[in-house]
This record gives C-alpha cells, sequence and structure tokens, in this order.
C-alpha cells in the first residue's frame, strides 16, 4: 500500500514539473515574439481628428445640437456631422436606381407663361355707343315716330317731331336763307345752321311748318322711349336713349390670383349657349380698379365684335382669356416643384452626374408651368419624377440644411452631458 502512495507521488511531481516547463517556455517566447515586434515595426500614428460641424438625430436631420449625447427625439445617440462631409454638396444616386425608381428630368425654359383662363360672363349694352336724344329748350311732342323700345333704327331715321317756340325764329332764318340763292344769303345759311347746332338742333330735320323732327345719330337699337305724343318737355328733358350693336360689352369677374397676366388688350373668345358653334373674338378693354369682398375677384370689362347684331345685352357666355406673363423668367414643370410651408425648391441634376436641391422664389403657375423668379437661370436640368426620393436622401446627408443660412446649433439635449460617448 505504502509503495502504490510513494508511486502516485512521484507521478504527481513529475507531470507539475512538465506544467511548469512548457508555461515557462511559452511565456518566454511570447516575450520574445514582443519585443522583437517593438524593434523590427515602426509605431503607426493615430488618426487625425476630424472637425465636427454639430451632431443630430438621423431621423430628424434638421435639428442641430452643438454636443454630442442622446437624442430628445428618439432612444438613440446622436451622429456626428464632420466638416469633410458637410463639403461635397449633393446627393448621388447609382444609375441602375434611378432607372427603377423612375426619374426623370427636364430642362428649365425661359419664356413667358400663358395660360387659358375659363370664366363666365354676362352680355351688356357698350356704353361708349349709347346716344342720348334729348330738347335744350322747351318743347312739345307733336308726334312719336318710334313708340316701342327695342326697335332698330338707322342713322338719320325720324325718331319724334316737336314744337319749340324757342327755335321759331332760328327756325324760321334758316329756312328763309335757305331758298335764297346769292353768295351772301348762302354764307349767312351757313351761319343760321350753326347757330342751330348751338341750340341743340344738329341731328335735326327743319319741317315747313316751323317744326322739328328729331333724327336717330347712330344705327341701333331704341333702347328706352321716355316722351308720349302731346307730352310737354322741358329743357334737357331726354326724350330717347339709342345703342350701337356693333360692338357688346362682357363683365367677366376674374379671380384675384389670375388678375396678374391679364389687362386691357388682352385677347378673348367667347361662346354663347344660343349660338352653338360660333366663337366671337374680343379683348380685354379694362380692369376695374375694384376688387369683390366677398367673391376675392376683379371685374373685367371686355369688348366683343357683334357685327350681325346676334349678340344680346342679357345673354350668358363662356369666355376664354390668353393670360401672358409679364417678363421672360425661367418656367419649370409643376411637377418638378417641392413645396412645403416655409420652402420652396426643386432638386437640379448637376454635369456630374450628382442632384442637388435648389431653393427657388416662384410666381404664377398656369398650363402645368411655373414661373421661377429667383434660383435658376434657365437651360438646367430638374428632376419631374421621383424628386421626392432624392430630396429625403438630401435631407438625411445635410444638403437641405446648406441651403439655409447658418444658424446658432440648438441647445444640447438633456442627457447630452451623461451619455457623452
Amino acid at each position: 500500500m505504502n509503495r502504490i502512495m510513494v508511486r502516485a507521488g512521484l507521478i504527481t511531481s513529475a507531470l507539475g514539473l512538465l506544467a511548469i516547463g512548457i508555461g515557462g517556455g511559452y511565456w518566454w517566447g511570447q516575450r520574445h515574439a514582443d519585443a522583437h515586434a517593438e524593434v523590427s515595426q515602426p509605431a503607426v500614428p493615430a488618426p487625425q481628428e476630424r472637425p465636427v460641424l454639430y451632431w443630430y438625430d438621423p431621423m430628424v436631420p434638421d435639428q442641430h445640437f452643438d454636443q454630442p449625447g442622446k437624442s430628445p427625439f428618439m432612444d438613440m445617440q446622436l451622429v456626428p456631422r464632420y466638416a469633410d462631409q458637410a463639403a461635397t454638396a449633393g446627393v448621388r444616386i447609382d444609375p441602375g436606381v434611378q432607372q427603377n425608381v423612375g426619374i426623370r428630368t427636364a430642362i428649365v425654359e425661359v419664356g413667358q407663361l400663358t395660360d387659358a383662363l375659363r370664366v363666365t360672363a354676362t352680355l351688356t349694352w357698350d356704353l361708349r355707343r349709347e346716344s342720348v336724344v334729348s330738347a335744350r329748350v322747351d318743347a312739345i311732342i307733336t308726334a312719336l315716330h318710334v313708340k316701342a323700345p327695342f326697335e332698330s333704327v338707322r342713322r338719320g331715321q325720324p325718331l319724334a317731331t316737336i314744337l319749340a317756340p324757342a327755335w321759331s325764329s332760328a327756325v324760321a332764318e334758316a329756312q328763309a336763307l335757305e331758298e335764297a340763292g346769292s353768295a351772301a344769303a348762302k354764307s349767312l345759311h351757313t351761319a343760321a345752321m350753326q347757330r342751330l347746332q348751338l341750340l341743340g338742333l344738329s341731328d335735326v330735320r327743319l319741317n315747313r311748318d316751323g317744326s322739328v323732327t328729331l333724327l336717330a345719330p347712330s344705327d341701333g337699337v331704341v333702347r328706352e322711349v321716355l316722351v308720349r305724343e302731346g307730352q310737354a318737355a322741358t329743357a334737357g328733358m331726354p326724350f330717347f336713349r339709342v345703342n350701337g350693336t356693333s360692338t357688346v360689352w362682357l363683365e367677366a369677374a376674374i379671380p384675384q390670383a389670375s388678375v396678374g397676366g391679364i389687362g386691357p388688350g388682352t385677347k378673348v373668345e367667347a361662346t354663347v349657349s344660343a349660338i352653338p358653334g360660333r366663337r366671337f373674338a374680343g379683348e380685354v378693354e379694362a380692369l376695374l380698379p375694384q376688387i369683390e369682398p366677398t367673391s376675392r375677384t376683379q371685374w373685367a370689362r371686355i369688348v366683343l365684335d357683334n357685327p350681325d347684331g346676334r349678340l344680346v345685352p342679357g345673354m350668358f357666355a363662356e369666355l376664354t382669356l390668353q393670360s401672358l406673363g409679364d417678363a421672360q423668367v425661367p418656367l419649370i414643370p409643376a411637377d418638378a416643384l417641392i413645396a412645403t410651408g416655409s420652402d420652396s425648391r426643386v432638386i437640379v441634376l448637376r454635369a456630374d452626374g450628382g442632384f442637388e436641391p435648389v431653393r427657388v422664389r416662384v410666381g404664377h403657375s398656369g398650363g402645368g408651368r411655373i414661373e421661377i423668379l429667383e434660383g435658376l437661370q434657365g437651360g438646367e436640368h430638374v428632376v419631374t419624377s421621383g424628386q421626392f426620393l432624392i430630396d429625403s436622401e438630401a435631407s438625411l446627408s445635410g444638403a437641405l440644411q446648406r441651403l439655409a443660412a447658418p444658424t446658432p446649433a440648438a441647445s444640447a439635449p438633456p442627457d447630452a452631458t451623461e451619455n457623452r460617448p
């Protein structure tokens, strides 16, 4: 028994010495290798520290912080934005991805914005062709040749016969001189006729019995008959109101937002349901200097040619106005504009193949195009399809932040100090 125990102790001692030898050899070899590495390999310099512009949350890239820490919006650490990253503007997208998402561009053209504005209007009399027939002296209506309103008349057609005592001597003098044959009498007759004109007898016919026949001053319609036979009329009292029909007015309410491209001379085309298949040409005569407070519209006075008199006041018409911009400006497709509550921008394709957001100031729109007053010069390629994907990438890359002027960084989040890496 004792012999067996002594043999076991010797074996245990031998194994322990063997383990110590192996461990010592490994330690010596590793130390020798480390010393050799320190001697043979040169020291690698520490990477140079990159300057940080600000920290931001990738989910809320518009918000900047001046210190690192935990995002107050999401359960994540703020990400640094380095200066060398900000130096590269724009976004690059793989050509294959561009084809898959259907990114398309259009060239920015320079021109005047034209738009076909469609509004409704009502026909009225052209008041510039209205005449009032009256007497400048007291008179008595002896006969009416036009007794009902809205009768058509020709220039020089008799309207009424009157007796005016104040005109009797002037009329008798003119008649007497008209029958005289001498040269002196003819010159006096001319003077007598001028006197009749001063008395308001220019469009009259002198009758043998001393009465005067009032004549229509122009072709048109007797819109109103204001006297009757046997009536005594005082000086200046209107007898008839005659309106020409060769032109008529259209009164159209133009929305305030569309008034900018409309003015005197703007071409107009009108259609009337009572005369199907026919179009009437005209132009805007004036924009009345008043805005309707309830509808926010401005009245436009439009003159339409009416050679055959088929257009009648009171008719309802539909108008097409060719609205024209004020000047030559860059024009972009309406699909290219990215408009937010406080900003408008487009995505421009650069010559190197990258995409860059550009802030613009827009003007009027119409016909699927928009005026650009600031931001573009013309000739650029703007993205018309897939621009929202590029805009999102630009937001994450910080390109949108470079559109704005530098602003002070926001204060650090509440737990920035505790969670600073």
